[in-house]
């Protein structure tokens, strides 16, 4: 097994190990569902959703990506600055001078969908003696960030006036998934024609025009355009249960750590602070250095399980700062130093992003993106 180190280690064994093979094979999984010619952007904001944009941007080069998508410029900076050469989408836009000048200086490209931002970068364009490639951006139904259709005509003159400006892509973003939102992303999906269309009419000619994220497209391949945007897929987790069964993955992410501490505790004694937990026997207990600092969330207390010898252990009582405590009393023959996962398989035992995720009433996303800086990336790139 080949391991490249994300932060340097400091001795502690809490680690977030990455499976780049399995990224590969996510990847290659979405290539079999999108329609021929569509091409990926892949989505690797957010620190690649918790798993290391560098190393996984890179990753998704050699696999021929079209296109990165981060949501700040500073994301895309980061990415330049770890040798990324692929075209990088800013999906959030621009906020000032400051992000304009990055556009420029790095070679970004920025989604635009207010005339503010709109003139800031002609302006800045024009002082550069360059053009911009942007993205325009047009509200759907989402009802978040894009142009609102009522204003999409007025807007699209705007930028037809502005030489600097060459218009590269025009996107949308999809707001429902699973069968009860299909009427919604249908008719979404028919206002982004009809958006389309009028760019068309006004003469602003477009190479890419994008809208489908992780479930719709793989869900409503129709609704593809010619590039897509999976985000939560490509680390193989799936955006809710019953994409399951329309597409094949492998979890790229293990969260895993190595017992600290290991001591026996009496019947009738409370495991950590509130004393939320009372031992009913005699206890084995195991404490883990990792904690809530982590990005191991606090709802787990009492809740959450991990794994130790390939069998399931219960967390007793509050997920600290910087550790927990898990009951090992039913598993043979654990020391000081056994491995422990937290997320991840280990035997034939998993535990999922998606399964933390619903003891916590969130959604895997937020898991993923809560593990801290201080939880290493570790790069595994051969089986």
């Amino acid at each position: 097994m080949s391991l490249r180190k994300g932060l340097s280690l400091s001795g502690r064994p809490t680690v977030a190990e990455v499976d780049l093979k399995a990224l590969e094979f996510n990847y290659k999984q979405i290539q079999k569902k999108v329609p021929k010619g569509t091409r990926i952007l892949g989505i690797v904001k957010a620190n690649a959703y918790g798993h290391g944009s560098v190393p996984v941007a890179l990753k998704l080069e050699t696999l021929g990506v079209e296109y990165l998508g981060v949501a700040i410029p500073a994301e895309a900076i980061e990415l330049r600055r770890g040798g990324v050469k692929k075209p990088i989408l800013i999906l959030g836009g621009i906020y000032s001078e400051e992000d304009v000048n990055a556009v420029l200086n790095f070679r970004l490209t920025p989604v635009v969908f207010d005339k503010d931002s709109l003139h800031g970068l002609a302006k800045g364009a024009k002082r550069s003696h360059k053009k911009v490639r942007v993205h325009l951006k047009v509200d759907t139904g989402m009802n978040r960030l894009g142009v609102p259709m009522e204003l999409w005509a007025a807007f699209l003159k705007e930028v037809k006036r502005l030489k600097e400006i060459e218009v590269e892509g025009i996107l949308s973003h999809f707001s429902m998934v699973g069968e009860n939102g299909r009427a919604y992303t249908v008719d979404q999906w028919k206002k982004f024609q009809e958006a389309v269309a009028l760019a068309d009419a006004v003469g602003i000619r477009h190479k890419y025009l994008h809208m489908a994220n992780s479930a719709n497209l793989t869900a409503y391949a129709f609704c593809a355009g010619n590039l897509v945007r999976p985000g939560i897929i490509l680390y193989g987790s799936y955006p809710s249960p019953p994409f399951r069964e329309l597409i094949k993955l492998r979890p790229v992410l293990t969260l895993k750590t190595r017992i600290h501490y290991l001591k026996s505790v009496p019947v009738g004694e409370k495991i950590s602070y509130g004393g939320t937990f009372v031992t009913r026997r005699e206890s084995l207990i195991a404490t883990l250095p990792i904690g809530y600092a982590d990005g191991y969330n606090r709802l787990l207390s009492n809740r959450g399980e991990v794994l130790v010898h390939g069998k399931r252990a219960p967390i007793v009582g509050r997920v600290c700062m910087d550790y927990v405590m898990v009951d090992v009393t039913d598993i043979p023959h654990v020391s000081p130093k056994d491995e422990v996962v937290l997320i991840g398989q280990q035997g034939k035992e998993r535990i999922t992003a998606e399964e933390v995720a619903e003891k916590i009433r969130s959604v895997s996303y937020e898991v993923f993106c809560s593990i801290g800086h201080r939880v290493p990336r570790m790069y595994r790139s051969e089986h």
